[in-house]
């Protein structure tokens, strides 16, 4: 999926009912014009550790539910 495009990357992961980790502030933009997905959970690059990304990453499983992901965003 490297090549793909960002509405390619969010099909995809509509398609798994999996929520979309990423860093390009496009996915912003698609959310903000109410592209359905998954959910999209977005941290700024360089604006955390791996670790700090992994345990926000793991307390959004922990706390919400995949209906409760759909078309939300959430900052890490």
């Amino acid at each position: 999926m490297l090549s793909a495009t960002d509405e390619e990357q969010i099909a995809f992961a509509v398609s798994q009912n999996r929520v979309l980790f990423t860093q390009d502030r496009d996915f912003l933009r698609l959310h903000a014009a109410a592209i359905a997905h998954s959910g999209i959970a977005y941290c700024a690059k360089d604006a955390r550790s791996i670790g700090a990304i992994i345990q926000a990453l793991v307390l959004i499983w922990e706390v919400l539910e995949p209906e409760e992901m759909a078309n939300r965003l959430e900052f890490v």
